[in-house]
């Protein structure tokens, strides 16, 4: 039965990120050095080549989609922005902790817990679910097997701890800038139970460094590397 693959990747090093602060609907473009570092990532390793690009609307992902697949004009998706972090916005973490009450509730996770005009945990996971879903079945019906999405840290990690296999918290599914995961999608776990076996991580390194040790990676099995997805189908 035919499988698709579609490839998660976080945009490039912004100087938000370099600064440690909430960064959601905020315009920010690549810094020079972000820039630079997706293009020697692209050079030394390897993203996947793929049919289509979809990309949160925000400068960061376009721009990130336009370096990683110039040949591929992007496919636009409003829901795939990043959480809106209302007055939260281009704060850090530290100040947020001495000067906002809600502020620990929300990092919690607390459902229905929202920055002053932001949006709540849960209207942030609803809208990217109910989006991520959309794409899955949009690509399925196509007959396109192999996509990647670009979009932002906290739109992965979220989707990644409500899709996929294993299953591990937000917090375990952080992803490094220009970074990512290929999922699976396999017929029988996505109209089961709409879950997809993450089986690598982005960009993938040469077979030849590989085998050398050049390169150790990041755990992308973040509970059990001997994950066995056969646990899953016998449930």
């Amino acid at each position: 039965m035919k499988t698709y693959r579609i490839h998660l990747i976080r945009h490039g090093l912004t100087d938000d990120n370099i600064k440690g602060v909430y960064s959601g609907r905020n315009e920010t473009s690549l810094s020079e050095e972000g820039k630079a570092q997706l293009m020697q990532m692209k050079e030394e390793y390897k993203y996947p080549e793929v049919d289509f690009v979809f990309s949160s609307p925000l400068k960061r992902c376009t721009e990130t989609a336009e370096l990683l697949y110039p040949h591929l004009k992007p496919i636009v998706i409003d829901e795939l922005t990043e959480y809106n972090f209302g007055e939260f916005e281009g704060r850090t973490a530290e100040e947020l902790h001495e000067k906002e009450p809600l502020f620990d509730r929300w990092l919690l996770g607390e459902e229905n817990i929202k920055p002053p005009f932001g949006e709540s945990n849960r209207e942030f996971i609803d809208r990217i679910c109910n989006a991520f879903v959309k794409i899955v079945d949009g690509v399925v019906k196509s007959g396109s097997d192999n996509v990647a999405i670009i979009t932002h840290g906290g739109v992965i990690s979220s989707l990644l701890s409500n899709f996929g296999i294993p299953e591990a918290s937000v917090s375990e599914w952080m992803t490094p800038s220009g970074c990512g995961f290929t999922l699976l999608i396999s017929h029988y776990l996505w109209m089961s139970g709409h879950k997809a076996e993450v089986i690598k991580e982005l960009p993938e390194i040469p077979q030849d460094e590989a085998e050398g040790n050049y390169y150790d990676g990041w755990d992308y099995y973040p509970n059990d590397d001997d994950f066995d997805i056969s646990e899953y189908l016998n449930d």
